[in-house]
């Protein structure tokens, strides 16, 4: 509304602290982001006359008060341009092209999904200063930016990034970053209904289908990925006949679309992504998984999009393909890899591996430097779990 992000960025706090003095003692209204919205815009109307600058723009929003029901009415439904979803549009505005690619996913994960600096350092590999720092810095390009929705010319400029933002939201529902749960299933969800929305907007994009794909075929393992406690059940252990069969059928039929479109130009890189997932769901068991065809998925994804989470993904599939040595290979290629050395993922797959081979006391000691590692407490007692069960400390000990 105001098309300047750090005023409605302060606009929105100062909705926020209303709401936290008047709701206590009259109540939370009926349609509390109703509410909010409207506060912030008599604020922003207040801050502008201050500023005696009554130009069109105080016009506008003030004419919206009162007009802003019937022009949802009236707005047409059919426009196959129109973002009529505020979260997809939020998303949009954020993922401004005058920002690097990093930058737009990083300010947008922090001012529209929520989530905290420390869980998207965690999701790029990078300290937290420097997350911090490349928010501070792209809210400071966006000074005197329009920030508003783009026009549909713009939309493809933007996609990549919209759908960076989604995937990664879904990938912290997924296996959440930090706290005392392993999933946060709201956030997943969430991701899955905004990018059903974008393939309405974008039913020509391979990668929009495949990414509604990817996120369908893992969410349908949800139902049996959490015990009676709330801990975790891994792939191996999980009783496959919860998964959700609709789900999978959804997310099929999306990269069967994915694959239609993009015809010779060949998969992408959410597209090969859920490749993967399909596999993992047409198995009936971790023995019977088609781990060739995973090996070469990921030989795909690596030369598409390197990184050392795929390399460590691959080295995963190739121990199931060929054994755990020819992974214990990979992984210790990656040993030097700094961005890894953050996280718990590769003392944490470095045990597996070990403990398959047999090799106890070195799979204790990665096992042990992984829980040191993890910041989700659920992981956290998975991997301490396994270090006891190779010859460690037992859980409760820690």
């Amino acid at each position: 509304m105001t098309g300047d992000f750090a005023f409605a960025e302060d606009l929105a706090q100062d909705a926020l602290a209303a709401a936290l003095e008047q709701w206590p003692a009259e109540g939370v209204p009926r349609h509390p982001g109703a509410w909010l919205t409207a506060v912030a815009k008599r604020r922003a109307i207040d801050q502008w006359r201050r500023r005696e600058r009554q130009d069109a723009r105080v016009a506008v929003i003030a004419h919206d008060l009162e007009e802003e029901q019937r022009l949802a009415v009236d707005a047409d439904p059919s426009d196959p341009d129109e973002i009529h979803d505020d979260m997809l549009r939020l998303v949009f505005i954020a993922c401004h092209p005058v920002l690097a690619r990093e930058a737009r996913v990083a300010l947008t994960l922090r001012v529209v999904g929520g989530l905290t600096s420390e869980e998207i350092a965690r999701m790029f590999l990078q300290p937290v200063a420097t997350v911090q720092q490349r928010i501070v810095r792209a809210k400071k390009q966006l000074a005197g930016v329009p920030f508003e929705v783009p026009p549909r010319e713009e939309f493809d400029e933007r996609l990549g990034g919209v759908l960076g933002v989604l995937y990664l939201v879904f990938t912290e529902g997924h296996t959440a970053t930090a706290g005392d749960d392993w999933m946060r299933p709201e956030l997943s969800f969430e991701a899955v209904r905004l990018a059903r929305v974008l393939v309405g907007l974008a039913p020509r994009e391979p990668e929009v289908h495949a990414l509604l794909a990817l996120m369908e075929l893992t969410a349908a393992r949800f139902p049996a990925r959490l015990g009676a406690d709330g801990e975790p059940v891994l792939l191996a252990e999980q009783d496959r006949r919860r998964w959700d069969r609709a789900a999978i059928r959804r997310g099929r039929a999306s990269l069967a679309r994915a694959q239609e479109i993009a015809g010779d130009r060949g998969l992408g890189p959410y597209a090969l992504q859920a490749a993967i997932a399909e596999q993992h769901d047409l198995a009936t068991s971790v023995e019977a998984t088609d781990w060739a065809r995973i090996v070469a998925a990921y030989d795909g994804l690596a030369a598409l999009a390197p990184s050392p989470v795929i390399e460590l993904n691959r080295a995963v599939a190739v121990s199931m393909a060929e054994g755990p040595a020819a992974g214990l290979a990979i992984v210790d290629g990656l040993a030097g890899e700094k961005r890894l050395a953050v996280t718990h993922l590769l003392p944490s797959v470095r045990g597996e591996l070990l403990a398959r081979l047999g090799r106890d006391e070195e799979a204790h000691a990665e096992f042990e430097r992984a829980a040191g590692l993890a910041r989700n407490a659920r992981e956290r007692a998975v991997l301490l779990a396994k270090a006891a069960a190779t010859g460690g400390r037992r859980p409760a000990d820690a």
